[in-house]
């Protein structure tokens, strides 16, 4: 058994931190759910969706504020405390990505959605998903488990990537109309940075998982 073995087992059962990561991932498979319904439902409909998401995002961005108030007054803690602010931080920075194509699509009118930004929330709503299940992973410090969790997370990025960069090049040179553009651009930007950080989560989780085994 390792000393990082011995002192997990000697430390008191985590009652603060992975309860606060739970809710947070929980809160973000949500939002990703609700940001894959909005660009489904027809124009009309959109608008509930888009609060919902306000409201998740704030949600999360209050959980991120307890896990820092925690930090400051616990000594003991489940890992480094750095990589607590890490991974919190990582969380909300997805649901800041997220949030920010959702804002974007209401800003600018976006009514007709395409395949790509389609795409998109579904791979962003799976990496979620599978953030979720490398959360649950990360509290019984399942290495195997997180190691192949945090590879599937990685190719869904890569994915992201591809369907990001082909819709680039579809929108210049099929769309003329200049504001079309940068408006359909900024939109996938941002849901393209939401699978970065989605990865960002991933790398956090795998780094916390080296240490310790």
């Amino acid at each position: 058994m390792s000393i990082n073995s011995i002192f997990q087992f000697l430390v008191p059962k985590d009652k603060k931190f992975f309860p606060l990561f739970e809710q947070a991932s929980a809160n973000l498979i949500v939002l990703a759910e609700t940001l894959h319904d909005a660009v489904n439902a027809p124009k009309e409909e959109r608008e509930d969706y888009y609060k919902k998401i306000e409201e998740l995002e704030a949600t999360i961005e209050e959980i991120t504020h307890k896990t820092h108030l925690e930090l400051s007054r616990n000594f003991i803690t489940p890992f480094d405390r750095e990589d607590i602010h890490s991974l919190i931080k990582a969380l909300d920075n997805v649901a800041d990505y997220m949030h920010s194509a959702a804002s974007k699509m209401r800003l600018y009118q976006v009514e007709k959605i395409t395949k790509s930004i389609r795409k998109l929330t579904e791979i962003n709503l799976e990496a979620c998903q599978l953030i979720g299940l490398g959360i649950k992973e990360l509290k019984e410090m399942n290495h195997k488990s997180i190691k192949e969790t945090c590879k599937k997370i990685n190719k869904l990025e890569s994915k992201a990537d591809s369907v990001f960069d082909k819709a680039v090049a579809d929108i210049f040179e099929n769309e003329n109309d200049a504001k079309n553009i940068i408006k359909y651009k900024e939109v996938l930007s941002a849901l393209e940075s939401a699978s970065d950080k989605c990865k960002s989560v991933s790398n956090v989780m795998e780094q916390i998982s080296v240490k310790h085994s």
